[in-house]
C-alpha cells in the first residue's frame, strides 16, 4: 500500500503541477486583476457561499461511497444505479435553499443571477467528485488523476482565448470567468460519467426511497462534517463582505492572498484522495495503519514549512509579483494565511484517516467547535482589522483542528509518539527559520534569495535524516 500511494502520489503532483500552477497565477490571477479586487470580491465571496452550502448536492454521499466501494467494490453497479438519480434530487433543493437563503440575506439581482450560475457549476463540481469516488473507490488512480486536472485544462483553453484571444472589444467581464467555468464542468461530467458506466456496466436511472433513505442515514455524519468544515474553511469572505461597507473590496485583497494557500490546500487533497480508498482497505483488512500515516504526514508537513517561512519572509516580493493592487495590505495576510498550510496539511493526513476509520463522531465534535470558534474570532477581529482579521481567525482555527485530530488519531490507533521524529520538526522548523533570515540578507534579487532558502530547506531535510531517499525508494521498489 505504500508503494502505491507514493507512485500515484508521484503520478497525480505531476499532473497537478503541470495544470494548475497556470490556472491559478496564470488565469485565476489575470482575471483578478483585469477586472480589480472590487468585481473579482464580488465573485469571491459569492462563490465561497455557494460553496458553504454545497453540502446539500452531497449529503456525504461522495466520502461515504470512496471508502464504501474501495471496501466492496461489487457493489458499483447496484449503487451508482440509484445514487444518480438521488443526486438530481438533491441538486434541486440546494438550488432551491441556496438561493432562498441569499434571498433572505438580501443579496442584489446581480448577486442573484451570478450565483445562479455558481449553484449550477457547484453541482456539476459535486458531480464530477462522485463519479471519481468511484475511481478512486476502484484503486484506478491514474484515471482518476487525468479527471482531476481536465476540468481545469478545459478552462485555461477557454479563458485564455477570451483574455488574449482578442474575441471581442468588449472588457473582459467576471461573468465570462463563471460562463467558462460552466463550460469545463459540463465537459468533464460526461467523460466522467462515461468513465464510471464503462466499469459498471448498463445502468438504469431509477429512484429508490429504502435505498436513498438507506445510503443517507449512512452518509449523513460525512455532510455533517462537510458543511462544518466548510463553515469554518469558507465563511471568512462571506462575512467580510456581509459585514463591512467595502465588503467586495477586502474580499477582494482577502482572495488575493488567500490564492496561493488555496493552491497549495489543493495539492494536499491530492493526498487525502489518494490516502482515503488506501486507509479504508488497510482498516478493513486489519493492516497498520500507523507508518502510512507517519510517511504520508512528513511528505506533506516538511514542504508546508518550507513553504509558509518563504512565504513569510518574501510576503510583500511575492504580492507585488502577482498583482497590481493592495499589494501592502495583501501583503500581511498572505504572510498569516500561509502558516495555516501546516495545519492544512496535518488535517488532510489525520482527518483522513479518522473519515477511513469511521469516526465521524469524534470529527464533527471537532469541526463544530471550530466552527464556533471561527465564526467568534470573525465577529470580533473583521469590524477591527478587516480582512487581516479573517486571516488570523482562519490560522487559530485551523491549528486548533488540526491538533485535536492528531490527538484523536493517536487515541483511537494507539500510536506511539515518535518524539524523535517530533525533535526532527523542531530542529528543521528551526533551522529554515535561519536559513531565511541568512538568505534575506544577501545581495541578490529576491528570486534569487528565495530559491536560495529553498535549496538549503530541502537539503537541511535530507541531512537530517527527517526525509530519507532510501527509504522512498525502497517503498517504490517493494511488492508489498
Amino acid at each position: 500500500m505504500k508503494k502505491k500511494f507514493i507512485t500515484n502520489l508521484a503520478l497525480v503532483l505531476s499532473l497537478n503541477l503541470l495544470i494548475k500552477p497556470f490556472w491559478i497565477f496564470g488565469i485565476d490571477r489575470t482575471v483578478q486583476n483585469v477586472v480589480g479586487a472590487e468585481q473579482y470580491g464580488f465573485y469571491f465571496a459569492l462563490f465561497n457561499f455557494s460553496l458553504i452550502l454545497n453540502m446539500l448536492l452531497d449529503l456525504g454521499i461522495t466520502n461515504f461511497n470512496n471508502r464504501n466501494i474501495a471496501q466492496n467494490s461489487h457493489l458499483l453497479n447496484k449503487h451508482f444505479s440509484n445514487i444518480i438519480g438521488l443526486r438530481l434530487i438533491l441538486g434541486v433543493f440546494y438550488l432551491v435553499i441556496s438561493m432562498g437563503v441569499a434571498w433572505i440575506w438580501d443579496y442584489s439581482w446581480d448577486q442573484l443571477k451570478l450565483l445562479l450560475f455558481l449553484v449550477f457549476n457547484q453541482f456539476l463540481a459535486s458531480t464530477i467528485l462522485y463519479f471519481r469516488s468511484n475511481l478512486a473507490g476502484l484503486h484506478l488512480f491514474k484515471t482518476d488523476s487525468i479527471i482531476s486536472v481536465l476540468d481545469r485544462a478545459l478552462m485555461i483553453i477557454i479563458c485564455s482565448f477570451l483574455l488574449w484571444g482578442n474575441l471581442t472589444d468588449e472588457p473582459f467581464k467576471i461573468k465570462w470567468f463563471v460562463y467558462a467555468q460552466t463550460t469545463a464542468y459540463l465537459f468533464t461530467a460526461l467523460v466522467s460519467f462515461l468513465l464510471v458506466l464503462f466499469r459498471s456496466g448498463r445502468i438504469k436511472l431509477r429512484f429508490d426511497w429504502q435505498f436513498s433513505k438507506a445510503i443517507l442515514k449512512k452518509s449523513y455524519p460525512y455532510a455533517l462534517l462537510t458543511l462544518l468544515m466548510a463553515f469554518y474553511n469558507r465563511i471568512d469572505s462571506v462575512m467580510l463582505e456581509r459585514m463591512l461597507a467595502d465588503g467586495s473590496t477586502q474580499a477582494g485583497i482577502y482572495a488575493q492572498a488567500f490564492r496561493i494557500l488555496d493552491a497549495a490546500a489543493m495539492f494536499a487533497l491530492l493526498f487525502a484522495g489518494l490516502l482515503l480508498p488506501i486507509f479504508s482497505k488497510m482498516i478493513k483488512q486489519g493492516d497498520a495503519v500507523g507508518q502510512l500515516a507517519q510517511l504520508s504526514f512528513i511528505l506533506i508537513v516538511v514542504p508546508a514549512i518550507v513553504v509558509a517561512m518563504v512565504s513569510a519572509f518574501y510576503r510583500a516580493e511575492i504580492m507585488d509579483l502577482l498583482y497590481h493592487h493592495h499589494v501592502e495590505s495583501s501583503a500581511s495576510i498572505f504572510a498569516v494565511l500561509m502558516f495555516g498550510f501546516i495545519a492544512i496539511g496535518t488535517t488532510y493526513i489525520f482527518g483522513t484517516l479518522l473519515t477511513a476509520n469511521g469516526s465521524l463522531k469524534a470529527l464533527n465534535l471537532m469541526a463544530f467547535a471550530g466552527m464556533i470558534l471561527n465564526i467568534s474570532l470573525n465577529l470580533v477581529l473583521i469590524p477591527r482589522f478587516q480582512a487581516l482579521g479573517s486571516a488570523v481567525a482562519s490560522l487559530i482555527t485551523q491549528s486548533i483542528t488540526a491538533l485535536i485530530q492528531v490527538i484523536i488519531a493517536i487515541k483511537i490507533f494507539k500510536f506511539q509518539i515518535n518524539y524523535k521524529l517530533l525533535i526532527l520538526l523542531l530542529i528543521f522548523a528551526s533551522g529554515v527559520l535561519l536559513i531565511g533570515i541568512i538568505s534575506n540578507d544577501l545581495p541578490y534579487n529576491w528570486l534569487i534569495q528565495a530559491g536560495i532558502m529553498v535549496v538549503l530547506s530541502v537539503t537541511l531535510a535530507f541531512g537530517i535524516g527527517i526525509i530519507r531517499i532510501k527509504d522512498i525508494y525502497q517503498i517504490i521498489k517493494s511488492e508489498q
